[in-house]
């Protein structure tokens, strides 16, 4: 997934606009406006680096001038301890543009982190880890592009892009087989169907039907075992709901074809990344 600085903008000036508002008050009283400064991004724990570029964005936001020089290439491992990132320019600059790009580079790596930690276990299996829709409001694409980073895939992007049939559509439509025939009536012949079914019965009608993903939802890894081999490779298999390391390579050795995890997105925990100002530059 290639993250464009046009989608990257929007998203960052958004976060400076809520975090500075009207001027940072402490900065500005403290430090003078003509004092210059040298700062270092650096790692306080191990980890796959995610976002250097928005991280980035938000430094120049705040002053086109500061001069940046990133250390180490997007999706890099890291150790504890490593310069990511120097920053040199205005002090004032440096220290109102710091939370925001330090929430960015943050959170993202983090979800790359975790991301790779997750695709390391099941290396020996056929299956791939996928991301959801299971993400921050307003950060979806900052959020999916740290997965790619870190080696997971993406699943689709939104209700736009792709069909995916849920329970409660099923529900509605009365049926697995219902919900796939209304759904082929109304999209184009180039779009692929993804059913998610709760129940070994409901495969049937998936396929009688020519279900292209068949999505099995929080089932165990034995009704996941019967269900790949129900379906043949007559469809793509996916596995969903509630995976964790616990778990997650008892499922890839059921041949299933795709993980979906939503863990990578909601549950996240930021990786330690702090900046520190080494040289008040006069």
């Amino acid at each position: 997934m290639i993250l464009e600085k046009r989608q990257i903008t929007p998203i960052v000036q958004n976060a400076l606009s809520e975090d500075v508002g009207y001027g940072d008050i402490t900065t500005n009283s403290i430090v003078p406006k003509e004092s210059t400064a040298k700062a270092v991004i650096l790692t306080k724990e191990p980890g796959v680096i995610a976002g250097l570029e928005v991280a980035k964005t938000a430094f120049e936001l705040i002053d086109p001038l500061l001069q940046m020089k990133t250390l180490v290439p997007e999706g890099e491992k890291l150790a504890s301890g490593q310069v990511v990132m120097e920053i040199e320019g205005s002090a004032r600059s440096i220290l109102t543009a710091e939370r925001v790009a330090l929430n960015f580079l943050q959170r993202m790596s983090g979800i790359a982190t975790k991301t790779l930690q997750f695709v390391e276990m099941i290396r020996y299996y056929n299956a791939k880890i996928v991301d959801t829709r299971k993400t921050t409001p307003g950060l979806r694409i900052l959020e999916k592009y740290a997965v790619t980073v870190g080696g997971g895939r993406n699943h689709r992007f939104g209700l736009f892009d792709a069909v995916l049939i849920k329970d409660n559509h099923i529900a509605v439509a009365g049926g697995v087989r219902e919900a796939i025939v209304a759904v082929r009536h109304k999209i184009p012949h180039t779009t692929r169907v993804e059913v998610e079914v709760e129940a070994l019965e409901q495969i049937d009608e998936a396929l009688e039907v020519k279900a292209d993903i068949i999505m099995l939802d929080n089932m165990s890894t034995e009704q996941m075992h019967q269900a790949v081999e129900k379906i043949a490779g007559r469809a793509v298999v996916e596995a969903s709901g509630g995976i964790t390391e616990e778990t997650l390579v008892e499922i890839a050795k059921t041949g299933v074809d795709y993980i979906s995890v939503g863990a990578l997105t909601h549950t996240i925990r930021s990786l330690d990344i702090s900046l520190d100002i080494q040289l008040p530059v006069e």
